[in-house]
């Protein structure tokens, strides 16, 4: 454990990291992949030239300072990483690697400001960090190998079947190659892919939701094809997946993991909110709930552009004919023609409070939700705002974690 002197050192950086916190992480990536190229086979290369992974770590940093007397209110956060950094693998000797390269990105950025006391007192505290991390991540590793048709690492998995789910979200069906069986999962977990690309030096790693029930004999991935735009670059593996992979394909997969799942000892209604390819998680926990607890009341609430981007509807409104306690709702923001002539969406525009909870019976329930961080940024600000307490609110963040602070009513 840490001794007084040390975390009060550490706690009086926290001002200092909430000013600089971007910028040390900015300088510990570059120093890191300098020295260690070869972990570029691990990191998310997009997420680092959109910056995301560097704000990601600089909050991770400042809430590890704000709350270092306190290591076990960050639990929660070191388990929901353990998760991602197991999928990925991610082992204990990377870390002193780690520690070494953001000590020294602390030093460069602050200068003399990072007097010796400072820099002492973080290589202590990141060691006690790092040990909490190793620790858990052992757990993980070896419960995952050995649960029923666990494995280590990556395992070899067969693209079986390809299906066009609507204009940009294609699901891929894969069955392990050395016909075993495969592990469970929780509804709402991922599975990490490594893809090797042709003519480039680095593998690339990227998590995909798994989007059915599991116990079935393989796993399904539904994956949204990143066209550039003016604010992010090209999806690199998601188009090499539309456009490249084909059945009979090999791919390389981690077991599932992941802490955003379905409370399935929870016999309350549950309400699935999802924009864009967020519905992945939601669609496996409806296919879970509706085999495995029928009578559980479910409102799923589904937003797109429109519909020729709008994936799965049909199989979920067929789920909604046979299963009265299930409740689908379809909100568009720009509907096309075809849409209005057929009625095919419930609500034109976006999901805003009223509408919300015109349609969902009662606030005493679950409620999950996943799409573009300003989606859910919206949906959180609207669920808080309805007074639902922070214990029923479940989310999950399709790569690093930001911010959920509102910063709008709208839903796009």
């Amino acid at each position: 454990m840490l001794n007084e002197q040390t975390i009060q050192v550490i706690k009086s950086t926290v001002p200092v990291l909430e000013i600089h916190g971007t910028a040390i992480t900015k300088r510990f990536y570059e120093r890191l992949f300098t020295s260690h190229p070869e972990l570029l086979n691990i990191f998310n290369h997009a997420n680092q030239k959109q910056g995301r992974q560097q704000a990601a770590l600089a909050n991770a940093v400042y809430a590890a300072a704000v709350h270092i007397d306190k290591l076990e209110a960050i639990i929660p956060v070191v388990k929901q990483i353990a998760h991602k950094h197991r999928s990925l693998g991610v082992r204990p000797e990377h870390y002193p690697i780690v520690g070494e390269h953001l000590l020294g990105a602390i030093k460069e950025v602050l200068g003399d400001a990072a007097t010796e006391e400072i820099l002492q007192a973080w290589a202590e505290a990141y060691g006690v960090i790092a040990d909490a991390f190793i620790g858990i991540e052992a757990q993980m590793y070896e419960q995952t190998e050995q649960q029923l048709g666990g494995w280590a690492d990556f395992r070899a998995f067969k693209v079986d079947r390809k299906v066009k789910e609507s204009d940009v979200i294609t699901s891929f069906y894969l069955i392990p190659e050395d016909g075993k069986s495969i592990a469970s999962f929780e509804p709402g977990q991922y599975i990490s892919v490594r893809m090797s690309i042709p003519g480039e030096p680095n593998t690339h790693i990227r998590q995909y939701s798994l989007s059915d029930s599991p116990e079935k004999p393989y796993y399904r991935i539904s994956v949204k094809q990143e066209v550039e735009t003016r604010d992010k670059p090209a999806g690199h593996v998601s188009n090499y997946l539309h456009q490249e992979v084909k059945e009979g394909d090999v791919l390389w997969l981690s077991a599932p993991a992941g802490d955003f799942v379905l409370d399935q000892q929870d016999e309350r209604p549950v309400v699935l909110i999802s924009g864009g390819v967020g519905l992945t998680p939601m669609v496996s926990m409806l296919n879970t709930m509706v085999e495995k607890q029928p009578h559980r009341p479910v409102t799923f609430i589904h937003a797109a552009q429109h519909g020729k981007l709008h994936a799965m509807r049909e199989s979920v409104e067929q789920l909604a004919r046979i299963h009265p306690q299930l409740s689908a709702y379809w909100c568009y923001n720009q509907p096309t023609d075809l849409d209005k002539e057929t009625n095919a969406h419930h609500r034109e525009g976006y999901i805003d409070s009223k509408w919300l909870q015109s349609i969902v019976p009662t606030r005493d329930a679950g409620f999950y939700f996943c799409g573009p961080t300003p989606f859910m940024r919206a949906v959180n600000g609207i669920l808080k705002e309805w007074g639902i307490p922070q214990s029923d609110i479940h989310f999950e963040f399709f790569g690093p974690a930001s911010s959920l602070e509102p910063v709008g009513a709208e839903i796009g």
